[in-house]
């Protein structure tokens, strides 16, 4: 029956019965109408247009619409599924009617049903299309209780989706599948081609799988565990400790305990790395703990019994020497990483302190096993310790035979031999058979039939250690000691043929000759040293040879003397010169020319070091003044002030001015002041202006201090119109814990440094202008505390040619502007102070 209100529709139907939007417009206006009518209009329309998916999907999830939330046992529910199956029939390539019909039958819980579905969705749909349907089958197979059904359906789809293996072996490991879980993942490590979709590497891989068949041996049988762990060893070399640990693991729990044992003392031996011998040491230590324990546990509950106690000995005392084993077998795997390790061949043989046949052994396969050229510390050492073994047991001819032995090695350095006969030849003096310490070095230092450079490495050291100074030095000293004068001198003459001699050779050898009265053979060889080297190495044998020179002939060949001292200071450095010339000064003062000395001196301060001229200056001036008396260091105080730097200037300034104030020379001294005065920054150098303060008090008046005070004035101004000087001392202020910019410009911290030396310049001008003297008291030279009539009694003891200008400074007072005038051209007295020096000069 219609309504009034359909029959536009329903004629609009009649006209356009093949017009989807017709059918959809008459539907969407029956929308909230009665169910079952708007069931039938779907069902009139379908009729018309079967193939439409648009109504097929609207009906279908109408229909759904109308269960939901009903019992599935309902009769509703099977003609929804019917209606799904007739849309089926036409909508078969649909993959959204076939998921929604999937969902819909798994939510009915019909498992049989819905597998079936699943599988017809799959053969029905392209396989381009399989990757929407196989989420929704996966994940009701993995829900149902039946784990076979779940890993067929999981074959099926890895045929389709090999990469996606670890979700299915995650899958197998969950329902305790392990068996094929393994199989599986054995089969994806060996995939070279397999990448892991969570980001693990093929080690993680082989690791789980280790992991996997190790901790279950009852539950994995379809896999040759021992083969596949031996495998990973050799391809990952890198984990070898876990992998041994794992195949331990494995035997352990499969209950093969001396399998397991085995496999611990073989990855012990076998590890080439410190980090995979602990982690299998450790493992093995608490594999042995662990049966122990056990043991003692079922002993005591079965009771005492003399075989289990024998046992139990057994375990205890395998557990101990694996302990004391610990050591040695470190020490063994650092030898496996490199067997040329010198070094941990010593550790070794300390390893075996007290087991004279095990050292021996270690020794012997040190030696053997040890490449000279590939050794990381002195192979020597081998066979020398090896040597001195058997000395300390009382053995010598067998450390004369390890000796011998060991000078036929090629060693990488020449001084490794050079170190085995030092050795040999050691040793047989310690047995004090000096003859054979002699025919022993003089056999290391005979000349070899193909005689080769020292530093020749394309020749084997045996043909170069004639030339190692080494031996010849012990050579040289057994000489000494038990040769004769003729065999120690042709030694040391070797020595400086060969050009190997050092400079204390040369030393050595000459005091050598003084000591057996041969002076002029001596000094002979110190000239020999000093034609084979240059300075600064021959600065020890000039030292050396002059003084024992002077030592032996004093004033009695002073010419000679005197041509040596020359001929080393030609070309002698400025470091080395102080010395030679005090010694040369020294020569001329005791058996020469006083003036010669001066001389001498003279041309010392010109020659040395600049950081040691001010001193070489004061040892002048001293000796100076002891030998000339103290008017003749005039000139060397004028030389010294022009060519030091400003702080030893200013030092020699003022000594120069005391010692003409001592004289009685007191415009000399004032002079000497004045001239200093100009490198001296008031600011900096206080020390010097109250000198000259004290000077003037003892010795001025009052035009003397104003005269002090004006050039005083007149420094400071110039230092301060030097930008760059300023600025450094501004910068000295900031890091002054005394003294910072704040101080200077309090509150301006935020100005610019031009306003900073502004300011910094008119606290300067008002320091200055605070050290003006008052002109209205008279000027006195001593203590401010007594009275005026005091002062002016002291004043006229101290300086009775004092001028009284009272009246001067007040009449200049008096002018007003005219005095300050007239003050300020006293400024043209700034050029007094060339006046001053030329009169002091």
């Amino acid at each position: 029956m219609f309504e009034e209100d359909d029959l536009p529709y329903e004629e609009e139907i009649i006209r356009n019965p093949y017009s989807v939007k017709c059918w959809m417009r008459y539907i969407e206006f029956k929308q909230n109408g009665v169910k079952s009518i708007l069931n039938m209009i779907y069902e009139r329309a379908l009729k018309e247009l079967p193939g439409s998916y648009k109504l097929w999907y609207n009906y279908l999830r109408e229909r759904r619409k109308q269960v939901k939330g009903k019992c599935i046992m309902e009769a509703a529910y099977e003609e929804i599924n019917n209606c799904h199956e007739r849309a089926l029939v036409f909508m078969h390539k649909m993959p959204r009617i076939w998921l929604d019909y999937c969902q819909f039958l798994v939510a009915q819980c019909k498992i049989t049903r819905s597998r079936r579905t699943f599988d017809r969705a799959l053969r029905a749909l392209p396989v381009t299309q399989h990757p929407r349907i196989w989420p929704l089958y996966l994940r009701f197979a993995r829900n149902l209780p039946l784990p076979e059904t779940a890993i067929r359906v999981y074959r099926r789809y890895l045929k389709l989706s090999p990469e996606n293996a670890e979700e299915y072996i995650d899958y197998l490991r969950s329902c305790g599948k392990l068996d094929e879980a393994a199989v599986r993942l054995a089969a994806v490590v060996n995939d070279e081609s397999f990448v892991s979709k969570e980001g693990k590497s093929n080690y993680q891989l082989w690791h789980e799988l280790c992991d996997l068949i190790s901790q279950n041996p009852d539950k994995v049988n379809s896999l040759n565990v021992g083969a596949i762990i031996r495998g990973g060893l050799t391809r990952f070399t890198d984990q070898l400790g876990k992998l041994w640990c794992s195949l331990a693991d494995y035997y352990i729990r499969s209950g093969h305990f001396e399998k397991a044992r085995d496999v611990y003392e073989e990855a012990i031996l076998t590890v080439v790395t410190v980090r995979d011998f602990t982690q299998v040491f450790d493992s093995y230590a608490q594999f042995e703990e662990s049966m122990i324990a056990a043991k003692m546990e079922t002993t005591s509950e079965m009771g005492k019994d003399e075989e289990e106690d024998i046992d139990l000995e057994l375990r205890l005392a395998r557990f101990e020497q694996l302990i004391a084993r610990r050591p040695l077998l470190l020490n063994s795997v650092l030898l496996r990483q490199n067997p040329h390790n010198v070094h941990e061949w010593h550790k070794r043989v300390k390893l075996y302190e007290g087991k004279p046949r095990q050292i021996i052994n270690t020794y012997t396969e040190a030696v053997q096993t040890v490449d000279p050229m590939k050794a990381t510390g002195k192979p020597s050492s081998l066979w020398v310790s090896f040597a001195k073994f058997y000395e300390e047991n009382e053995q010598l001819d067998d450390a004369r035979t390890i000796f011998e032995k060991a000078t036929k090695v090629n060693y990488k350095q020449v001084d490794d031999l050079a170190g085995v006969w030092c050795e040999y030849g050691e040793m047989e003096l310690r047995h004090e058979n000096y003859e054979q310490a002699l025919r022993i070095l003089r056999k290391a230092t005979a000349i070899p039939s193909k005689k080769a450079e020292y530093f020749d490495v394309s020749e084997p050291v045996q043909n170069r250690v004639y030339k190692s100074l080494k031996v010849w030095s012990m050579l040289a000293d057994l000489e000494e000691s038990m040769g004769t004068f003729q065999s120690t001198k042709a030694v040391y003459d070797r020595i400086i043929d060969l050009r190997i001699a050092t400079p204390q050779i040369i030393i050595n050898y000459a005091m050598f000759l003084e000591e057996h009265n041969y002076f002029e053979e001596s000094f002979k060889a110190y000239e020999r040293g000093i034609a084979l080297f240059r300075w600064p190495n021959v600065y020890d044998i000039w030292n050396t040879y002059l003084t024992k020179f002077i030592d032996r002939y004093g004033g009695k060949k002073l010419e000679r003397a005197r041509d040596l001292f020359e001929q080393a200071l030609d070309g002698c450095p400025a470091k080395f010169a102080k010395t030679i010339y005090l010694l040369y000064a020294k020569l001329e003062e005791e058996f020469g020319l006083a003036r010669h000395a001066m001389a001498v001196y003279e041309r010392a301060t010109q020659a040395v070091d600049n950081t040691e001229r001010h001193h070489m200056f004061n040892i002048y001036i001293k000796r100076a003044a002891e030998i000339y008396g103290v008017t003749y260091t005039r000139a060397i105080y004028q030389k010294a002030i022009e060519v030091l730097p400003d702080e030893h200037s200013r030092d020699m300034c003022l000594r120069f001015a005391d010692m003409e104030s001592k004289l009685g020379e007191i415009d000399r001294g004032r002079a000497i002041y004045s001239y200093c005065s100009q490198i001296c920054d008031p600011r900096m150098t206080a020390t010097f202006w109250q000198t000259w303060k004290e000077f003037e008090i003892r010795h001025g008046n009052e035009d003397t201090i104003r005269e002090m005070l004006r050039i005083k004035r007149s420094v400071q101004a110039t230092y301060n119109t030097q930008v760059n000087f300023m600025s450094s001392q501004m910068m000295k202020a900031t890091t002054n814990a005394t003294g910072t910019i704040s101080d200077l410009a309090p509150g301006q911290m935020g100005l610019d440094d031009m306003k900073l030396l502004e300011q910094q310049a008119q606290l300067l001008a008002a320091e200055a202008e605070q050290d003006k003297p008052k002109l209205k008291e008279k000027i006195l030279f001593v203590r401010s505390d007594t009275s005026r009539s005091e002062l002016a009694e002291l004043a006229k003891q101290a300086n009775p040619d004092e001028i009284d200008i009272d009246d001067e400074i007040g009449d200049d007072e008096d002018q007003g502007p005219e005095g300050e005038l007239q003050h300020h051209r006293g400024g043209r007295g700034l050029l007094r102070r060339e006046q001053c020096y030329r009169t002091f000069t």
